[in-house]
């Protein structure tokens, strides 16, 4: 068998969403990345297939009735259909890259490899300028693009609550953490503006975090698995 029968193929997978952000453009973005190629003279995207999320970005034109995650519903709904996805894809035994607006699709991205490969330990490398760990309890914008990993880990985070959202964002809130699966080892790299953040990595096991003090008074931090 020869090297190249042995490669597997690849999937782009795009999801132009941004309901998660606070601002608006980032499902510009890849877009933005296909005319670069072109300008390049890349053949990349002409190479390998292509499937696209549908979105959920009609929500910004409606008023938004949850505060403390924004959107909950459209976000579920989007990672439900992307996980589903990845899941599908690897399971053709092809390797997904995933193209994606904000980073609320992390979520469905990692959640659908725990779905193709239920009985397996998954490793997530995590470099951010964030570590995207805030929960509905505890987050100061509601914006769920600070929250995929919170969904992930399962964690709430209640020891630092600021907020009490409603009975709807709870429920959605809790799909988000099923969908997440719970089950990952995790390497951090981020800026942590707040020490007291660091007690949301408490139930991430066999792991240790170092972190310096910069000269902006942020906490960078990396988490490492041993």
């Amino acid at each position: 068998m020869s090297t190249k029968s042995m490669i597997k193929p690849i999937k782009i997978v795009e999801v132009k969403s941004e309901i998660g952000a606070g601002t608006r453009g980032s499902s510009m973005g890849i877009d933005a990345i296909k005319i670069a190629a072109l300008d390049f003279g890349s053949p990349f995207f002409k190479r390998f297939k292509t499937v696209e999320i549908p979105s959920e970005n009609h929500l910004l034109l409606e008023p938004v009735v949850n505060d403390y995650a924004k959107r909950i519903k459209g976000i579920y709904n989007l990672n439900e259909r992307l996980a589903k996805e990845i899941a599908k894809i690897l399971g053709k035994e092809e390797i997904p890259i995933v193209l994606a607006g904000d980073h609320s699709s992390a979520l469905g991205t990692i959640s659908g490899i725990k779905m193709a490969y239920p009985d397996k330990r998954l490793g997530v490398i995590w470099i951010d300028a964030h570590a995207d760990l805030h929960s509905p309890y505890t987050t100061p914008s509601g914006n769920m693009h600070g929250m995929p990993i919170a969904c992930i880990l399962g964690e709430d985070n209640k020891e630092r609550q600021q907020n009490k959202p409603d009975d709807e964002t709870i429920e959605y809130w809790e799909k988000l953490k099923e969908l997440g699966n719970r089950t990952i080892l995790f390497t951090l790299l981020c800026a942590i503006t707040n020490p007291r953040k660091i007690t949301l990595l408490k139930n991430i096991r066999s792991a240790y975090l170092l972190y310096r003090r910069s000269a902006k008074k942020q906490l960078n931090a990396w988490l490492l698995i041993p």
